[in-house]
């Protein structure tokens, strides 16, 4: 199985850019800090990425995905971020990486989880934020370019999505993987 990464900015559209090419048959991963601020917002936890918690659940909750994921029968797989991208978060929010995290980013590498090739998707030149996404603009352009850092940081080939339209921005991705293998969702 080709698994593939989905990284950028908060807002660069990525989520939608998987519902596409989930639509086009395609496995796809969720992201796992957007459904963790949710579920800790409904128990009350106004600003969940202040707590201690915070980045290990990401990378315990991302490291179970990947792993349930594992075990479909696809030839490619689409995952909406990383645990490079948590670790790019750690050092957005100028916390240390935990040793929950460096294990997991030891852990994808040594197992070559994922591909190489990982699709950075370009902030959209605005930010709509919702309860998960509390962020100015300025501050996506800086988390995205902490997001390209900290990837180059682990030798990953980025392939850049700019901004388009949804079907576009898919289309790229899979001709982008058409001179690599069949495609076959």
């Amino acid at each position: 199985m080709k698994r593939y990464i989905l990284t950028g900015a908060p807002g660069a559209g990525k989520t939608l850019i998987l519902r596409q090419l989930e639509v086009e048959g395609f496995s796809v991963v969720e992201e796992a800090a957007t459904d963790l601020i949710a579920l800790w917002h409904a128990q009350g936890i106004a600003e969940p990425w202040r707590e201690d918690f915070f980045l290990d659940a990401i990378a315990e909750l991302q490291k179970q995905r990947q792993m349930r994921a594992a075990f479909e029968p696809v030839a490619i797989q689409f995952h909406d971020r990383s645990a490079i991208c948590t670790a790019a978060l750690a050092t957005y929010l100028e916390r240390p990486a935990s040793a929950t995290l460096i294990r997991e980013l030891g852990r994808i590498q040594a197992e070559s989880i994922f591909e190489k090739q990982v699709f950075f998707i370009r902030n959209l030149g605005f930010i709509k934020n919702t309860d998960a996404r509390r962020i100015s603009f300025e501050d996506t352009l800086r988390f995205e370019r902490i997001h390209e850092d900290v990837y180059r940081s682990f030798g990953v080939d980025l392939v850049f999505i700019e901004p388009g339209s949804v079907v576009a921005r898919a289309a790229e991705i899979t001709n982008a993987l058409a001179g690599t293998h069949t495609l076959r969702p």
